[in-house]
């Protein structure tokens, strides 16, 4: 392994300031236009924001919490937390104030870094549990700040008439920078668990750094890709993607917002993108819907021509030339579909990754089928966040790749798949309990059932944990949410589901008596079957979930339900001697029900 060019992620923006001196090296789309920056203004607002925030008394150890949308200020806060010595704790710009109140409280955030108005009023409502909060930093804001809360443009502004009027603070700015030690702590993560109480991941720099090497060992970017970024940064995933392309100088250019994918890869043109199960479902949804409403002609010479990819595809994954006809008819099916398809992506990508939740096996032939290449990797938050990845030149589809280099993979008795490495968490913030119990003799416990195959090639094929994992790559705790919706009595049992979906839907089983009672009699004489399909039950229980999505995060939030008309016991399976619910039985008893839940979209996509 040749001699690492950074040892800190806080040696990164002298790293790429140094390195690539970009014209363009940061981006950002906004409406109808990009708004750029070069590698040494990003260094300069790095630079003035960290000594801005120094003037405010932030010092080595202290936790900067940032609460906004992806976006470059993002990026450059984080970057100017950890050149500070400063812990970044980031949060999600999704989650309602009480969740936000609780991670800022449990992380002892000395200052937040928030979005704008709306997120500044979230720590607003729950300044009153933060005895630790100093002052709020707004980044979009049109009215001046008042009280303890602060314009980020003025903080940026502060630290540069610092620059100005102290000898010789440049030079300190940076031996303060590369004095920073690999193992010093960088972050901390808060993510679901089991339990719905949140955990705080500590990640040292060297956990990242170390998960960034490895995975340009493994996938080549370099200064002439142009990257495209959508993902929140708040997970580990795009963060530590961010921290690659920094790193191989990459451009990147920052998506305006999820919903606007479309538009923003037409103009960025990127040549890699990360991005999450659901983002390639939706990219082929609208296709293969486009070609649905064209003329039949039309529809047979698209499925001609992904027919064509498709065998090219299979024959070169398998590691042999497509056949004689196949490269015959290739450049034409390109030339008519294939790169037409493509330009809807701006027509310049070398192959996307996606990770974070498993990627069916159809959308993944799709994408190489189109000329997309698509590799899965796996990883959690705990180990910075990738085990494994697919190698670009030889990608096994239904596997999430070869484990890096720098990481140790088992599988245990019960077929657990334990890491060890320089990748996995220092352990989760003052939660030593917890830490023992993931991380045993030395190695890291998934909660993930997998196997290695003889090429090293691992494939996830269960999952110990109960916690969901959307295709939206979001974890969701069920048990927290299953008891709110509880909480009326009418509803007997609750039971998630949603893992590897767009959304979370519920199976609720009413109390029987109770909704009796409640129709006043009206379904004495109805089978149970015929009594939970009615328009009037339904209506009983619509508010309940209603309620309990007020409590919860955007992707947590209870999309859609469906009544079952049984009751669970211990004689079906369902339930344990202990009456826990068997998640795996119920789904298998519930498949088709579950399957109709997201037949259609919900209400909130129609």
């Amino acid at each position: 392994m040749p001699d690492p060019l950074i040892r800190t992620l806080a040696e990164l923006p002298f790293h790429v300031s140094g390195r690539y001196p970009k014209p363009i090296l940061i981006r950002r789309c906004v409406g109808d236009r990009l708004v750029d920056r070069s590698s040494r203004e990003l260094f300069d607002e790095v630079r003035d924001l960290s000594l801005g925030l120094e003037d405010l008394g932030v010092g080595p150890g202290d936790r900067v919490a940032i609460l906004s949308d992806s976006r470059p200020e993002w990026t450059i806060t984080d970057l100017a937390i950890l050149t500070a010595g400063a812990v970044t704790v980031p949060v999600y710009a999704t989650l309602p104030a009480n969740q936000v109140g609780y991670i800022l409280a449990h992380a002892g955030a000395r200052i937040v870094v928030a979005a704008d108005e709306a997120q500044a009023a979230k720590v607003r409502q729950e300044r009153h549990r933060l005895p630790a909060l100093e002052r709020v930093v707004v980044i979009d804001r049109e009215a001046d700040a008042t009280g303890d809360e602060t314009l980020w443009g003025d903080i940026v502004e502060r630290g540069h008439r610092r620059l100005m009027v102290e000898n010789g603070l440049g030079r300190r700015y940076k031996e303060r920078a590369y004095a920073i030690e690999p193992d010093t702590l960088a972050t901390i993560i808060y993510t679901s668990g089991t339990t719905g109480r949140p955990k705080g991941v500590m990640l040292s720099h060297r956990n990242f750094v170390v998960n960034v090497l490895d995975i340009d060992a493994l996938v080549t970017i370099t200064d002439d890709d142009t990257a495209l970024s959508f993902l929140p940064l708040s997970h580990a995933f795009e963060r530590m993607i961010v921290y690659l392309y920094l790193y191989k100088g990459a451009t990147i250019a920052f998506g305006e917002a999820f919903a606007t994918l479309g538009r923003d890869m037409q103009r960025v043109r990127p040549t890699v993108l990360t991005g999450v199960p659901r983002v390639y479902e939706k990219l082929r949804a609208r296709i293969v819907d486009a070609v649905a409403a064209a003329p039949r002609a039309r529809q047979g010479l698209f499925a001609w021509a992904v027919g064509v990819g498709h065998a090219a595809a299979t024959a070169r994954l398998a590691g042999r030339e497509p056949g004689a006809l196949t490269r015959l008819q290739l450049p034409l099916a390109d030339r008519l579909v294939l790169a037409k398809i493509r330009d809807r992506t701006g027509g310049r990508l070398r192959f996307v990754v996606s990770g974070s939740a498993p990627l069916g096996r159809d959308v993944a032939e799709f994408l190489f089928a189109i000329g997309v290449p698509v590799l899965e990797g796996y990883g959690l938050t705990e180990t910075s966040p990738a085990l494994s990845a697919n190698p670009l030149e030889a990608p096994r589809l239904g596997s999430v790749g070869k484990v890096l280099r720098s990481v140790q993979l088992r599988i245990a008795a019960d077929g657990e798949i334990l890491a060890r490495g320089p990748n996995v968490m220092v352990g989760y913030y003052d939660d030593p309990e917890a830490t023992a119990a993931t991380i045993r003799d030395g190695w890291f416990h998934t909660g993930d059932i997998g196997r290695l195959d003889a090429d090293g090639y691992l494939s996830i094929t269960d999952r110990k944990k109960e916690l969901l994992v959307t295709a939206g790559g979001k974890n969701v705790a069920p048990q927290p949410i299953e008891a709110l919706l509880k909480r009326d009595p009418i509803v007997a049992e609750a039971v998630l589901v949603g893992d590897r979906q767009r959304f979370v839907a519920a199976l609720l089983i009413p109390d029987f008596d109770i909704l009796e009672q409640r129709l006043s009699g009206r379904g004495a004489d109805v089978s149970r079957e015929a009594l939970v399909s009615r328009a009037d039950v339904r209506e009983l229980f619509q508010p309940i979930v209603d309620r309990a999505n007020t409590e919860l995060a955007s992707y947590e939030q209870v999309k859609s339900f469906a009544l079952l008309p049984a009751e669970f016991s211990v004689d079906s399976g369902e339930l344990t001697p202990t009456l826990k619910v068997k998640r795996r039985v119920v789904a298998e008893r519930w498949t088709s029900v579950i399957e109709a839940l997201y037949a259609a979209p919900p209400p909130s996509e129609a």
